[in-house]
């Protein structure tokens, strides 16, 4: 295993896993006398609704050395079982897939209930050397340089996969304990701001799913909306086809707007409820060649699976909701503005007027129009039968108030986003600064 030599710079030498300090070492993690094992087969038998957490490969990111523990599998061992035993989970123990997607880095923190398992497509490592900070290895394993010999590593047959052996192999770099925990530290602490970041924008996701069931079904109420202004008919408002039933009698100004049965269950008062068609107008866009689709032109092209290029055409300006017509993926929905290109995959939904087309987007994005595709073999969506759902809708006013509440909701998780990709940046960058050695940390 070798990496392609470069320029060495005064202070530093050529190694294995490339340019590093000179009072910095590489070693193979066999030469660390680490325990180094891995599952068995079998684990299926022990699976159980409760019981110990049980690792897997999904459970491991290359984003992060911690692992993901979301989606979590358990096992029910038998009392004193030896593979229990020899595989149960430590802190401070790092975990690396060595079958199909190998060379993904995991670190067992306290944050992992134990016991807890790997099965036999993951390879424990175990210091027990006072001399190694194990978060450290789990990074410096984690990085691009190493993360080429994993690669380089792999038994090639039938399946790529890494033995035990291959792991005992792999080349790691090793600076004194001190500036071993330093980097670790370091690089933990951008860690932490990630999880955080993330665990925020889930908030703001659940926050922004909720308030979207609320607004779209009325049993939330924007204030402008949920009282009767003064002498504001009470009959009329309660009208779902706008005609005025019986005589009008003015409300008292501040009374709050009650609801009533429909179709579709409880909805406002003062709301209606239609047929898709009666909101808007569903159109197939033109056809299009693929030749005509690049990544440099000016026009958004979208079809049945979304934003597919961009084209030096457009069929469209204004404000619309796309809805994914054909393919896996119909009843998919984007919003356009400006100036587009629609496929025929795609179908234009043209608000009627008074409708806004932001609200419809997210009205329809709410609905899961998926479940109304007519083909197995090719799904598809009939423009015919879209038609004829129903739905309910709040005035034009309100429409665009409810749009506006839940876009600047999307806006706010998409500029947490933009921060957590930027730090997720920051931590690949730190980390090929700080384990090459070409930045040094005080210790």
């Amino acid at each position: 295993m070798s990496v392609i030599e470069q320029e060495v710079p005064d202070g530093y030498k050529q190694t294995e896993v490339g340019i590093i300090p000179n009072d910095w070492e590489c070693v193979s993690i066999g030469e660390l006398n680490p325990f180094v094992t891995s599952g068995s087969r079998g684990w299926a038998s022990y699976y159980s609704e409760f019981g110990n957490p049980f690792v897997r490969i999904t459970n491991m990111e290359r984003s992060s050395i911690y692992l993901n523990m979301n989606s979590t599998k358990f096992v029910s061992l038998p009392a004193n079982s030896a593979e229990g035993r020899r595989t149960s989970l430590k802190d401070s123990d790092i975990l690396i897939s060595i079958t199909a997607d190998i060379g993904i880095c995991s670190y067992v923190d306290s944050k992992l209930a134990k016991p807890a398992f790997i099965n036999q497509h993951i390879a424990l490592i175990r210091f027990e050397n006072s001399l190694i900070n194990p978060k450290f290895i789990a990074y410096f394993l984690s990085s691009e340089a190493v993360q080429k010999l994993f690669q380089g590593s792999a038994d090639q047959g039938a399946k790529a996969g890494m033995n035990l052996e291959s792991v005992k192999k792999i080349k790691t770099a090793l600076p004194k304990l001190e500036e071993q925990t330093a980097i670790a530290n370091a690089l933990s602490d951008v860690d932490a701001l990630l999880t955080e970041l993330e665990k925020l924008i889930a908030k703001k996701q659940a926050i922004k799913t909720a308030t979207m069931q609320q607004l779209l079904t009325g049993k939330t109420r924007l204030p402008q909306f949920a009282f009767y202004s003064n002498n504001e008919s009470e009959e009329v408002a309660t009208n779902t086809e706008g005609a005025v039933e019986g005589k009008s009698q003015g409300v008292p100004k501040g009374k709050s707007k009650g609801t009533k049965h429909s179709e579709l269950g409880e909805i406002p008062v003062d709301w209606e409820v239609k047929e898709l068609g009666r909101v808007c107008i569903l159109k197939s866009g033109l056809g299009i060649t693929s030749k005509d689709i690049n990544s440099d032109s000016q026009f958004p092209c979208y079809g049945g699976n979304g934003l597919r290029g961009y084209t030096k055409t457009y069929t469209h300006e204004g404000d619309f909701a796309l809805i994914g017509r054909q393919g896996a993926l119909c009843g998919n929905i984007q919003f356009a503005s400006g100036k587009f290109f629609a496929s025929e995959h795609a179908l234009v939904a043209t608000p009627s007027k008074g409708n806004d087309a932001k609200w419809l987007a997210i009205y329809l994005e709410r609905m899961n129009l998926n479940q109304y595709s007519e083909s197995s073999a090719q799904p598809g969506l009939s423009a015919e039968k879209l038609r004829l759902l129903k739905i309910i809708a709040p005035i034009p006013e309100e429409q665009t108030a409810i749009a506006t509440i839940l876009s600047d909701m999307d806006s706010e998780i998409q500029t947490l986003e933009q921060r957590l990709a930027k730090t997720r940046q920051i931590i690949q960058g730190m980390m090929q600064e700080l384990l090459t050695g070409r930045t040094r940390l005080p210790y």
